[in-house]
C-alpha cells in the first residue's frame, strides 16, 4: 500500500516536471519567435507597427531639433524714444501769477528705452539672418544670439522689404556659421507635419509641433504680397522671424503672425519661403527689391460686375483706376479694361496679377490681353520699376479722394459689414470732417450710386465721373443709406471759401 502511494507521487511529479520543461520550451519560441498563439497574432504584428512608427516619427522631430536649431538665432532690439508730459507745478515766475491765475504748466520731455523680441535663422554660412521687417523696422540696435553662446553679436541690416515684411540682417564673428536647409514651399500639403522654431516670450530654441492647416491666406493686410501658409504649431510673441520647418528639416515658411488669442487659438501664419527666397538674393545684391510696375487699380471682377459690363464670364481683373504717366497708361490701358493675360499667363484674380507684375523685370515689354467693350484686345505695355511706397500711396489717395470722400469697391465683407442689399455703386469708406462732403451729410457707409446724371456702378465709372466735375461746380449725388435712397448736393469747392 505503501509503495502504492509512493509510486503514485513519483509520477505525478513526472509529469510536473514534465508540463514545466515543455512550458519553458514554449516560452523561449515564443520569445524567439517561433510559436505565437492564432488569436494573438493580429494584435502582437499591429502593436510592434504602431510602435515602430510611433517612434520613427518622435525621432522625427527630434533630428529636425537637432539639425535646425543651431541655425536659429533671438533678435533682441533696442529704441530710444521720447515721451512728453505736462508738469503742473512748473513754470513759476512773479508771485503774482498765481494769484491771477497765469500760472501754466510746463512740458517736460524725457527718453526711454524700449526693447523688443524676436527670431531669425541663418541662410547663409556668412552671416546672412532671414526675418520679419516688422521685428527690426524702425529700431537703434540689433543684438543677436546664436545657441551655443552667450555672447550676443551686433548685427546690421543690410536691407528690408516692407511689401513681404521681410528683413535681411547680417553678423561677424567666425569663419562659418551654421545654416538652415530651405525647402519648396510650392509643394507643401495641408496636413503634412510642420515644427516652428523661435523665442516666443524670450523662451530659446522653443520647438512647438503641428500641421499645415491651409495654404494662400490672404486678405490680412499685413503686407501688400501675402500668401500666407495657415499653422496650428504654436506661435507667440517672440517667434516672429523664426522659421516653419517641415518633417525632413527643410525651412518652409517664416512665421510672422498669429490671431490674436482672445479671438482664436491655434491659428498662426508663415511667409512661404520661396517668396523670400527671391526676395533674399535681391536684398542681399541690391539692398532692396525690385520689382515691376504697371500703375493701376484693380479689383475683383465679380458676376455683377461682369453683368454690368456685357461679360458672359466673371474671369479676369477689373481696372478701376489708372495712374498718371504710368506704364498703363502710357500704352492706353483705361478704367473699366478686363484683363484676362498677362505676358502670356492667364489671369484669374487681383492677387495673382499683383504677383506676376512683380517678378516681371523693368524694362520688359509684355504682350496684355484686355475686354474692352466686349472685344478683345492685346496691348504692348513696358514695365517699369515700381516707386517708394510713399510716392505710389500718395498719388492713389489723390486720385481716390475728392470732396472730402473716400471710396471703395463694394466687397462681399462690406456688404455683410454694413448690412448692404446692393453691390453696384461705391462705398464711402471715409469722410473728411469740415470738408464739403461732411457738409452734405453724407457719412461712412453711405453708397453712391450717381455723380450728375452719370449711374456709378464700380470704381471705373465713379474714377471717370468724378472728372468730369469742375472745381467749382455744384453736383447732385443719388446716394444710398440702409434700404433708403435720396439726393444731395456737393458744392463746389469755391462755393465753400466764399461763404
Amino acid at each position: 500500500m505503501e509503495r502504492k502511494k509512493v509510486l503514485k507521487k513519483v509520477t505525478l511529479l513526472g509529469f510536473f516536471v514534465a508540463g514545466l520543461i515543455i512550458t519553458f520550451n514554449f516560452s523561449a519560441k515564443l520569445k524567439e519567435g517561433k510559436i505565437v498563439p492564432t488569436e494573438s497574432i493580429g494584435l502582437v504584428a499591429d502593436e510592434l507597427e504602431v510602435n515602430k512608427n510611433v517612434f520613427s516619427l518622435q525621432e522625427s522631430f527630434v533630428n529636425v531639433a537637432r539639425t535646425v536649431k543651431p541655425a536659429v538665432v533671438q533678435i533682441t532690439t533696442e529704441k530710444t524714444v521720447t515721451l512728453r508730459y505736462w508738469d503742473p507745478f512748473g513754470n513759476f515766475g512773479s508771485p503774482f501769477d498765481d494769484f491771477f491765475g497765469r500760472r501754466q504748466p510746463k512740458k517736460k520731455e524725457y527718453k526711454q528705452k524700449r526693447k523688443g523680441l524676436g527670431s531669425g535663422f541663418i541662410i547663409d554660412s556668412s552671416g546672412y539672418i532671414l526675418t520679419n521687417n516688422h521685428v527690426v523696422k524702425g529700431v537703434d540696435k540689433i543684438m543677436v544670439k546664436l545657441l551655443d553662446q552667450e555672447k550676443k553679436l551686433e548685427a546690421r541690416v543690410i536691407g528690408t522689404d516692407s511689401k513681404t515684411d521681410l528683413a535681411l540682417l547680417k553678423i561677424k564673428g567666425r569663419k562659418a556659421f551654421p545654416t538652415v536647409k530651405l525647402g519648396d514651399s510650392d509643394v507643401i500639403r495641408v496636413g503634412e507635419w510642420v515644427t516652428a522654431v523661435g523665442n516666443p516670450f524670450g523662451l530659446e530654441e522653443t520647438i512647438t509641433v503641428g500641421v499645415i492647416s491651409a495654404k494662400g491666406r490672404k486678405g490680412f493686410g499685413i503686407s501688400q504680397y501675402e500668401d500666407f501658409i495657415q499653422t496650428d504649431a504654436s506661435i507667440n510673441p517672440g517667434n516672429s522671424g523664426g522659421p516653419l520647418v517641415n518633417i525632413k528639416g527643410e525651412v518652409i515658411g517664416i512665421n510672422t503672425f498669429i490671431i490674436a488669442p482672445s479671438v482664436a487659438t491655434g491659428i498662426g501664419f508663415a511667409i512661404p519661403i520661396n517668396m523670400a527666397k527671391d526676395v533674399f538674393v535681391q536684398l542681399k545684391e541690391k539692398g532692396k527689391v525690385v520689382r515691376g510696375w504697371l500703375g493701376i487699380v484693380i479689383q475683383p471682377l465679380t458676376e455683377s460686375l461682369a453683368k454690368s459690363f456685357g461679360l458672359e464670364k466673371s474671369e479676369g481683373v477689373l481696372v478701376g483706376d489708372v495712374m498718371e504717366k504710368s506704364p498703363a497708361e502710357k500704352a492706353g490701358l483705361k478704367n473699366g479694361d478686363v484683363i484676362v493675360q498677362f505676358n502670356k499667363k492667364v489671369v484669374k484674380n487681383p492677387s495673382e496679377l499683383q504677383q506676376i507684375v512683380a517678378r516681371t523685370s523693368p524694362g520688359e515689354i509684355v504682350p496684355v490681353k484686355i475686354i474692352r467693350e466686349k472685344k478683345k484686345k492685346t496691348l504692348q505695355i513696358k514695365i517699369e520699376e515700381m516707386p517708394a511706397d510713399e510716392k505710389v500711396i500718395a498719388e492713389t489717395e489723390e486720385r481716390r479722394q475728392w470732396r472730402g470722400l473716400q471710396v471703395e469697391t463694394i466687397t462681399d465683407n462690406l456688404v455683410k459689414r454694413f448690412n448692404l442689399t446692393t453691390e453696384e455703386g461705391v462705398i464711402v469708406s471715409n469722410v473728411e470732417p469740415g470738408s464739403l462732403a461732411d457738409e452734405a451729410g453724407i457719412r461712412i457707409g453711405t453708397i453712391i450710386k450717381q455723380i450728375g446724371r452719370k449711374t456709378i456702378r464700380n470704381l471705373s465709372d465713379y474714377s471717370s465721373a468724378i472728372k468730369g466735375v469742375k472745381k467749382n461746380e455744384d453736383v447732385r449725388l443719388f446716394v444710398q443709406e440702409g434700404e433708403h435712397t435720396h439726393f444731395v448736393v456737393l458744392k463746389g469747392e469755391e462755393e465753400k471759401q466764399k461763404q
